[in-house]
């Protein structure tokens, strides 16, 4: 491998460790399940792509078939971590879990009380 190819693998590890990092601290430190979700979800998103490009880059063997598994991986995951926390999201809409104080709340009041004091739309 050349020496190119190690800093660019050591700097998008870096940059990916990083981003993990910041999402996972994002889960402890947020106020509640709404921002709580939204740290992980764009943080680790990019922090798992960072060190799967890394790894294309530091293993040995073919570099394209590994760039297009990595490819697979990382459309996979910008498809499905976004759905997968607006999901959530509207599970706890429905749920009643309320936002911190503070935190702007963009749904229209006439919706929230449509769906009842148990949470759930009739």
């Amino acid at each position: 491998m050349s020496e190119a190819a190690e800093i660019a693998a050591c700097v998008l590890l870096g940059v990916g460790t990083l981003f993990i990092l910041i999402g996972s601290i994002g889960l402890v430190r947020l106020p509640d399940f709404y921002t709580r979700m939204h740290a992980p979800t764009k943080a680790t998103t990019l922090g798992v792509s960072s060190v799967l490009a890394a790894a294309v880059l530091a293993l040995p063997g073919n570099h394209l078939a590994l760039a297009a598994k990595a490819a697979l991986v990382i459309v996979f995951l910008f498809l499905t971590a976004p759905i997968g926390a607006h999901m959530m999201a509207r599970t706890a809409r429905h749920a009643g879990i309320k936002p911190a104080a503070g935190t702007r709340d963009e749904l229209p009041k006439a919706r929230i009380e449509r769906l009842g004091e148990g949470g759930v739309g009739r």
